[in-house]
């Protein structure tokens, strides 16, 4: 059975190893390694972390992250979200990211943004389905091994806070 509930510190284990997952697809983000979780805890909205258990295994994770500290941002938020390959094509992605923008729409974020490889078409695809659309490409925004790499910018606009 697929629960969503809150993030807790003693998921970090489960959750660090699901991200170095997508690290090492070099699909999912530009990081390389995985943060402590004093970066982790202290870069992520308290409120807006999200994680998946499947049979009481954490499978996945999703979170908002502040993109400025200036006021008038507030309602501003980045999203992550990361499925382990082992639950991959099973909804979890989708729950995650409803869990998270329902609660987003509660606490009055009106904008969620992200940044997603134009490789990646599953994560597309998932964010499309939650309401995300593209806004624009970023060419050659960073590198990435050497590379550089294009990314997709994305944003849902809550359809419930004016």
């Amino acid at each position: 059975m697929l629960t969503i509930r809150p993030l807790h510190p003693e998921d970090w284990l489960a959750v660090e190893a699901i991200w170095a997952e997508g690290i090492d697809t070099r699909n999912a983000t530009f990081e390389t390694e995985t943060p402590s979780w004093s970066s982790f805890d202290a870069s992520r909205h308290p409120d807006h972390r999200h994680v998946a258990l499947l049979d009481d295994r954490v499978v996945g994770w999703a979170t908002l992250s502040p993109v400025s500290r200036r006021p008038c941002y507030t309602g501003v938020a980045e999203n992550s979200v990361y499925v382990t390959s082992k639950a991959r094509n099973q909804g979890i992605g989708l729950a995650l990211m409803e869990a998270l923008v329902t609660k987003a729409d509660a606490s009055r974020i009106w904008t969620i943004q992200t940044s997603v490889f134009p490789e990646n078409a599953a994560s597309l695809r998932l964010h499309e389905r939650v309401g995300f659309r593209v806004i624009g490409r970023r060419e050659r925004i960073a590198q990435l091994d050497g590379v550089w790499r294009d990314t997709l910018f994305l944003e849902r606009r809550s359809p419930v806070v004016a």
